[in-house]
């Protein structure tokens, strides 16, 4: 639009604007001044704008992108969607048979493995400021990886962190419809909910989150600043009501103290057929479910203002405040669950653990108002893991990931929004839950194929960065400084351990049996198999890793840009950003 490849405007003899469909060139990036790492470094590229430009703009066109989103989301807002993809109040519902189902009620589990979780996020939060994309961790591993294999390490993070998106909407509002229906089981005895009503309503649910997340920008960032508002105000409440609410010894005719005394409360009860730290690492899957969802600032980066900063500091934020007041609530569940064996028996036959939690304790009135806040704030989580993942099938659709990408990396005129993208992900989500029908265990295996499928793409980036690039990786304004490859190490060697750990039924020998068998093997690395042979098939000819979609006639190659007649921008990012005064050319 403004300069040919291999001349320039003043090179050509034409004054800018004189020709066909070029306009005047009112900024430019020149790429190798920005202090980064991207697809168009270290090729001495400088790239030409029609109007001026702010840092961000800057630095999304030096990554080799359009700009396409409007940059309506702040740190609180941005914060506001990680927050509330978190949904820790619904996510440790749903989660209360994978954590207490493996080792009892100790807090213990929790907090040992939150301060591993966060240990990934901080690597997470360092990768997200260097490469402030929506493509995420698969952009950054295709700058850090030996070239030899950039583009199969690539592909192979982006698969995995697609996955673990597109299964996150589902696995939550199965949760929330699950809840829905056992709430009314709890009202009606005679009610149980079969697996077509609860697919039926999960489908429901899925479709208004569709709708949901089609808004502009605009929309979505106060619609997810209402929900963490929610998520945060009801997580109080629940957590007040379960305290002053206890009514145990009442309900037990004095039979049991108020509260479970300190040894009950902490102690370690070992609920599975392995060793008790086996059962312990098990318990795992419950804290790494319910603390997913920090990585989201890193795919809302090109709808974030000051993204190099904001992003990694919602990512941390989420990490460290969501794993601080999760344990508090872990310590709550602790020293107020009556008999977890009792829970996970389930006796009033209502399918969700922790409505029979709170059946144990609280008066009835009570425990519907709990299990209703906890379903309005799942209902929140789940929008806000359905828009988290449409920007990511957006993203990797405009690398030419999958087939037919050409649709679902279009950006709607209207709402400015990929749309498309966000109705491919509905409908393969509720392909997903199809395996609902394959009984309680199979469609559990959501659950852990979301934690390993996370752990894996937002690990990559940080062992390419302690291992091969440790000497080339460019820090970006939030790092770790002499903390990083430390917390590198130890963010690599426990995504190492869980990996199998995920993996586990908990059950074992002559009692293991395909209903009760962990099916994420199949689940996970099923499909990831899938993209393996199709990048060896056929990918492997096309697929380079990200590439740019900037027009090639808005790029200058050497030094051919009119350098002494360009003025500094009052926009100028370390002098890498030149404003060009259309009068004076």
């Amino acid at each position: 639009m403004f300069s040919k490849k291999g001349s320039s405007p003043r090179m050509s003899g034409n004054p800018i604007g004189s020709e066909p469909n070029l306009h005047p060139v009112r900024s430019q990036v020149h790429v190798d001044d920005m202090g980064i790492q991207s697809i168009l470094s270290n090729q001495d590229i400088t790239v030409n704008i029609d109007h001026v430009i702010d840092n961000d703009e800057a630095m999304i066109i030096a990554m080799g992108y359009k700009p396409e989103f409007k940059r309506e989301f702040s740190l609180l807002t941005v914060f506001a969607v990680s927050f509330s993809v978190l949904g820790l109040l619904p996510s440790i519902a749903a989660c209360f048979e994978y954590q207490q189902a493996a080792i009892g009620i100790s807090p213990v589990p929790w907090l040992v493995a939150v301060i591993f979780v966060t240990s990934v996020a901080l690597s997470l939060a360092e990768v997200a400021s260097a490469f402030p994309v929506s493509s995420g961790t698969p952009y950054a591993v295709s700058m850090l990886s030996p070239p030899k294999y950039q583009a199969l390490l690539t592909w192979l993070t982006c698969w995995s962190n697609w996955l673990c998106q597109i299964t996150a909407a589902p696995a939550c509002n199965y949760s929330g419809a699950s809840m829905i229906l056992a709430l009314y089981s709890y009202t009606n005895s005679d009610y149980s909910p079969s697996t077509g009503e609860v697919y039926a309503l999960t489908l429901g649910i899925c479709v208004v989150h569709s709708f949901i997340s089609s808004l502009p920008t605009k929309w979505l960032a106060q619609f997810n600043a209402l929900g963490t508002t929610c998520n945060i105000l009801f997580l109080a409440v629940v957590f007040i009501m379960i305290l002053a609410g206890n009514k145990r010894t009442e309900m037990y005719d004095n039979t049991i103290p108020k509260f479970n005394s300190n040894s009950t409360a902490w102690a370690l009860t070992n609920l599975t057929d392995f060793p008790t730290g086996i059962s312990f690492l098990i318990s795992f899957l419950g804290v790494i479910w319910s603390m997913s969802g920090y990585d989201s600032p890193f795919h809302l980066a090109e709808e974030c203002s000051n993204a190099a900063v904001a992003a990694p500091r919602a990512i941390v934020l989420t990490s460290s405040v969501g794993g601080l007041i999760g344990f508090i609530f872990m310590i709550a569940i602790a020293y107020t669950c009556v008999d977890i064996e009792e829970v996970m028996a389930d006796p009033e036959g209502l399918g969700q653990p922790f409505v029979t939690y709170l059946s144990q304790f609280l008066k009835r009135e009570m425990v519907l108002a709990a299990v209703a806040l906890t379903i309005v704030s799942s209902f929140f989580m789940g929008c806000s893991c359905m828009l988290a993942a449409s920007r990511v099938t957006f993203a990797y659709s405009r690398d030419g990931m999958f087939p037919g990408s050409k649709w679902w990396k279009k950006v709607n005129p209207i709402t400015q929004t990929p749309i498309n993208a966000v109705w491919i992900n509905w409908l393969l989500g509720q392909l997903l839950l199809l395996i609902m029908f394959g009984g309680d265990t199979a469609i559990g295996a959501i659950f852990s194929v979301g934690g390993i499928a996370g752990f894996v793409s937002f690990t990559m980036p940080t062992l390419l960065k302690i291992t091969y690039a440790r000497h080339t990786f460019k820090p970006g304004p939030w790092n770790l400084g002499r903390w990083s490859t430390p917390i590198g190490i130890v963010s690599v060697a426990f995504v190492t351990l869980m990996i199998p750990i995920l993996c586990f039924p908990t059950d074992t020998g002559s009692d293991l049996t395909p209903s009760s068998m962990n099916w994420t093997v199949v689940v996970y690395f099923g499909p990831m198999l899938l993209s393996l042979v199709y990048y060896f098939a056929a990918a492997r000819k096309w697929y380079v890793g990200p590439k740019s979609n900037l027009d090639e006639n808005d790029i200058v190659y050497g030094n051919e840009a009119p350098q002494s007649e360009l003025s500094s921008s009052e926009n100028d990012l370390k002098g890498n950003i030149v404003k060009v005064d259309e009068q004076s050319i």
